[in-house]
Order: C-alpha cells, then sequence, then structure tokens
C-alpha cells in the first residue's frame, strides 16, 4: 500500500486498501488500521484541506481502530 505523507498535527501519513476497504493512518503515537471505510471517504479524506479535523469529525469516532505498529 502506497502512503501518502501528510503535514498535520499528531498524523503523518496516510494510506488505502481499496480491495480490502482498510485505511491505514500513521500517527505519533503508532500505526491504526480502520476497516471497512468507503473509497469516497477515502478520497474525501485524502484531499481534504485540513486532514487533522477531517480525521478527528469523520475517521476516529466512526471506525474501529486497531493498532498494526
Amino acid at each position: 500500500m502506497e502512503m501518502k505523507t501528510v503535514n498535520a498535527t499528531n498524523l503523518r501519513a496516510i494510506g488505502y486498501d481499496s480491495a480490502r476497504r482498510v485505511l491505514v493512518v500513521q500517527q505519533s503515537s503508532g500505526t491504526f488500521e480502520f476497516a471497512n471505510v468507503s473509497s469516497d471517504v477515502w478520497r474525501r479524506f485524502s484531499q481534504s484541506g485540513n486532514v487533522s479535523s477531517f480525521y478527528r469529525d469523520n475517521i476516529e469516532e466512526e471506525f474501529v481502530k486497531k493498532r498494526i505498529k
């Protein structure tokens, strides 16, 4: 999976596996996987002008987070 570096508070990089519908987020505290994320959510997240706010408002509380690293 290709990871996209982001310049955001607490977020380092983001990536998406469309076949598995899995979002991966590298944070300063570790790397986390979110299951059942639609390609639309990924598109809006990856193109957001403020990825920190989008993450907080649309991902962090909406999807189950699992630490992978």
